[in-house]
């Protein structure tokens, strides 16, 4: 048993997640399948950019090692250059930010409209002179516009 391991409690064991950077470059090159250079190289090249330990040295997480076998699959399966893949993982980051920023959104506007039909539920709204919306409280009364000249339709 590590020491200190038995006056630790259960909330503050330390969870893994694939995100986790575990693996020195040796084993992350074995389980993608590649080269320790290769991993070097896509690293300089900013494809794969792992953690980094206290003394330097290059720690990988399962992400890292899923992309790595992507990037090899795009590699050499699809025939995609370098700068290819570079460019098709920024903009596969790129959805990601833009789908997680939608649900933001949605979450926003859920939330929006469960405070917006509380707090509408006292107004009312009516039309201006320029067809513009006007709030106003249930007490207010509007000032009728009387058009005093036929209206004309068609061409002049």
């Amino acid at each position: 048993m590590a020491p200190g391991a038995r006056n630790r409690p259960f909330g503050q064991v330390p969870t893994w997640d694939d995100r986790t950077p575990i693996y020195v470059i040796s084993v992350a090159a074995q389980l993608a399948g590649m080269h320790p250079q290769t991993l070097r190289q896509y690293d300089r090249l900013g494809l794969v950019v792992p953690s980094r330990a206290s003394g330097r040295g290059r720690r990988y997480s399962a992400y890292d090692v899923a992309r790595l076998r992507y990037v090899q699959h795009l590699s050499q399966e699809e025939g995609v250059n370098l700068a290819g893949i570079q460019h098709i993982l920024e903009l596969q980051s790129e959805v990601e930010g833009l789908r997680h920023r939608v649900n933001q959104l949605l979450a926003e506007v859920q939330r929006g409209v469960g405070v917006s039909r509380r707090s509408t539920a006292s107004r009312v709204f009516s039309a201006g002179p320029a067809g513009d919306v006007i709030a106003m409280g249930r007490q207010q009364t509007t000032t009728r516009w009387i058009r005093t000249e036929p209206l004309e339709i068609g061409p002049r």
